[in-house]
């Protein structure tokens, strides 16, 4: 998997914080996505008019109507939306990019945006002030990855993300400075930071990562009938506790057979499922395990609790 991206991309989001990476995803994976994208949000009853406001000197806001198509998996959809956020070839960016020998995903969710429904622009943010109760680490390896991977085209017209590079924002303030209530102090900041875009505009199947410290912001969908098909995904370096933001169990009534039924062992350790071979799996975990998900192929956990003996 590692022709999915290059040493290039890897070393663009060392320096930069995030990287534009197109055509991750092949074909046939987009067409599948975007199947069950539609069947889920819908399409064609949802895209309008363009729902956008004029706010002379201002980035945007947040408002919750811009969230309400979001969704963490599992979803009532096929396997190809629900496995896609842990398709071997992001877990094998984020390994290479944390610097991990083991990553965990704690962020799962698709996001669905059409003309019409929302004002989506919003202000340039951060993520750590939600993934995390402290700061953003000097240390790479102790941060995480945020992946926006798009199953839509996605212009400058459609939505795309703008973002800010590190060296860029460092220039203007550092990412603390997106914890300020003074109005004065975020205009500035915006304001600053504005001068340094940059458009993630990239077309279906390309994915955007950045880090926990990244000055980032949606921007609204100005065309008619528009409309854009996202999904993010966030991974840590396994045991990374001070990383966090869906607790998986607390969605134990979400339809987990959906990911369990096709999930490999390394997918499935990326939401925190034991790996064939740890102690965790005796007898009775393993008979247990299957009786909550009747289709989950135990096999390989049998067989290295077999050979363990």
């Amino acid at each position: 998997m590692i022709d999915r991206f290059t040493e290039t991309d890897l070393a663009t989001w060392r320096a930069d914080g995030a990287v534009v990476i197109q055509d991750f995803f092949t074909p046939g994976e987009v067409a599948a996505v975007r199947a069950d994208f539609e069947a889920v949000f819908g399409l064609a009853d949802r895209v309008g008019d363009p729902m956008v406001k004029a706010k002379p000197g201002e980035v945007g806001r947040f408002n919750p109507a811009q969230f309400k198509d979001v969704q963490p998996v599992p979803i009532d959809c096929s396997q190809a939306l629900n496995l896609i956020g842990v398709h071997p070839a992001l877990i094998a960016f984020a390994k290479a990019a944390l610097g991990a020998e083991q990553v965990h995903v704690y962020q799962c969710q698709a996001w669905a945006k059409f003309a019409g429904d929302a004002d989506y622009d919003q202000p340039f943010h951060t993520d750590f002030a939600n993934h995390t109760l402290t700061a953003p680490a000097e240390d790479a390896h102790l941060n995480s990855v945020t992946i926006l991977c798009y199953f839509s085209d996605v212009t400058d017209e459609t939505g795309a993300m703008n973002f800010v590079t590190r060296p860029d924002s460092l220039t203007v303030a550092g990412p603390e400075a997106s914890l300020s209530r003074d109005p004065g102090e975020q205009a500035a900041l915006q304001s600053g930071l504005v001068a340094h875009a940059r458009s993630s505009a990239a077309p279906a199947g390309s994915v955007v990562p950045y880090g926990i410290d990244i000055f980032h912001r949606g921007t609204n969908i100005t065309a008619p009938g528009g409309y854009r098909y996202a999904l993010m995904t966030c991974f840590k370096a396994a045991g990374n506790d001070a990383i966090g933001f869906h607790a998986w169990a607390f969605h134990h009534l979400k339809p987990w057979s959906r990911i369990f039924n096709h999930a490999t062992p390394e997918q499935l350790a990326c939401f925190g499922v034991k790996r064939p071979g740890d102690p965790f799996w005796t007898p009775t975990t393993l008979a247990r395990a299957q009786a909550r998900y009747p289709g989950w192929d135990l096999e390989p956990y049998r067989r290295a609790m077999t050979a363990a003996a």
